[in-house]
């Protein structure tokens, strides 16, 4: 049987989420064929011939694609099994069987994936957490590295990217993550010999920098560290980055040095908010003061922190989004934030965490099949106005080629109402550009 394997969008990364049941697939002797459509056409002679065909969900907007995408997959080929899976699947299950999906897969999807194409029932595939024997990623037939998303290094030259994970899942349940309805506190840790051979064949194909994308580098620390020591040894000179949560850099202070010494250009961690009461309502498990003491001590040792937000939710008033933008401003974090970052608004997919927050009925509004989301409105219509004005307005600046520091500025203008005071922020002027890569983090 000819299995099809899709993806839709994945941050600009070559697609994991294709490569790893990829290796799975043909290991059991099935002929795949995997296609990312977010940067070449859909293979249509493919589908047409394909038994089964599978389309992987890892995030909101990769779902919303493949709503898209899923009439003309079954226009082509009426009579295949189609298949959803990946961590935005089990949540909208309801609504992609009504699209016509066959089965729907969760988190740690693989064996399921093998079984659904040997002929399995599908009500029982994917509806619990299973313990993999991972196998090593099979990028054959995947689009080159040089087609994806790029590193942009503190001297200004572009790098071939690679991505790989060390873990799967996470420990913690903060509300507003898509990983938690899922994994429901739990991870699962690749084998270390799986993840090296994997950062191995990507540098063979060009790779000189790794994106780590576990939702947390540090859901065991003592196995991301041996990763990245026989990463140093093996491949000096490859670099790479890393999401770890706030509390975790705090509790393991003592390994910031090691991430600077063995190469890690810089760590992305979910801030979210500057706010203590929303971070209680979001069990983010930090503060705003530990957040900037993280900052300190990321610093300190020789590590780019790029934090990431929720600028716009329920909780904010206009005067707390000011003083996010002056808190940027006054920690040197204009340039190590996308500007997509001064615009995220708060998420709400379906089995949200969120939906449990005291008074969330108030706000939330019931759940919109076809946007995928529990829409939700500010309270203070003026709110909403100015998410409304700086998202238009960081779009078209954007694309238009601004600068993080320009748009930044043309976002401070917007918010405040004036231009920023004469001589405000010189000091951006000797600062040296932070590493970032050219797909900006979006969920």
């Amino acid at each position: 049987m000819l299995v099809v394997l899709l993806s839709t969008y994945d941050l600009g990364r070559q697609p994991f989420g294709l490569a790893s049941p990829c290796a799975w697939l043909r290991e059991a002797g099935f002929d795949v064929r995997t296609n990312d459509v977010a940067v070449e056409p859909l293979d249509e002679e493919a589908v047409r011939a394909a038994g089964l065909v599978a389309i992987h969900l890892p995030m909101h907007t990769a779902t919303r694609l493949a709503v898209r995408l899923l009439p003309r997959v079954r226009a082509l080929n009426p009579t295949a099994r189609l298949v959803c899976y990946g961590l935005y699947a089990r949540p909208n299950e309801t609504y992609l069987r009504s699209l016509g999906v066959d089965d729907v897969l969760g988190g740690e999807y693989e064996a399921d994936l093998v079984a659904l194409v040997r002929g399995g029932a599908a009500d029982a595939a994917g509806a619990t957490l299973p313990r993999l024997a991972y196998r090593v990623p099979d990028r054959s037939g995947l689009p080159p590295l040089e087609r994806y998303a790029r590193l942009v290094d503190a001297g200004g030259r572009e790098r071939v990217v690679g991505y790989t994970e060390t873990t799967r899942g996470c420990k913690h349940e903060c509300r507003h993550c898509p990983v938690v309805p899922v994994y429901e506190g739990r991870f699962r840790a690749v084998p270390r010999e799986v993840v090296l051979a994997d950062i191995r064949q990507q540098v063979e194909a060009g790779a000189t920098h790794i994106t780590f994308g576990d939702p947390d580098f540090w859901n065991g620390p003592t196995h991301a560290l041996a990763i990245v020591r026989a990463l140093a040894v093996e491949h000096p000179g490859v670099t790479y980055d890393a999401t770890i949560k706030i509390e975790h850099l705090l509790r393991h202070a003592e390994h910031l040095t090691e991430l600077a010494s063995t190469s890690c250009l810089f760590v992305t961690s979910a801030a979210e908010s500057l706010d203590d009461r929303v971070l209680a309502r979001l069990d983010k498990g930090h503060t705003r003061s530990e957040f900037e003491r993280a900052l300190e001590l990321c610093g300190e040792a020789g590590l780019v922190l790029q934090p990431t937000f929720i600028a716009f939710h329920p909780w904010m008033s206009r005067a707390s989004y000011l003083e996010f933008l002056e808190f940027l401003e006054a920690h040197d974090l204009v340039e190590a934030l996308p500007p997509i970052q001064l615009v995220l608004r708060l998420l709400v997919p379906a089995r949200s965490k969120l939906l449990g927050v005291e008074g969330a009925r108030t706000w939330v509004e019931p759940f919109e099949a076809r946007r995928l989301v529990h829409p939700w409105h500010h309270p203070d219509p003026e709110v909403d106005a100015l998410h409304e004005s700086v998202h238009v307005l960081v779009q078209e600046r954007s694309a238009a080629g601004a600068s993080r520091r320009e748009i930044f500025d043309a976002v401070w203008e917007v918010a405040h109402g004036r231009a920023r005071e004469l001589g405000h922020g010189t000091q951006w002027t000797e600062r040296t550009p932070v590493p970032y890569l050219t797909e900006p983090w979006y969920c």
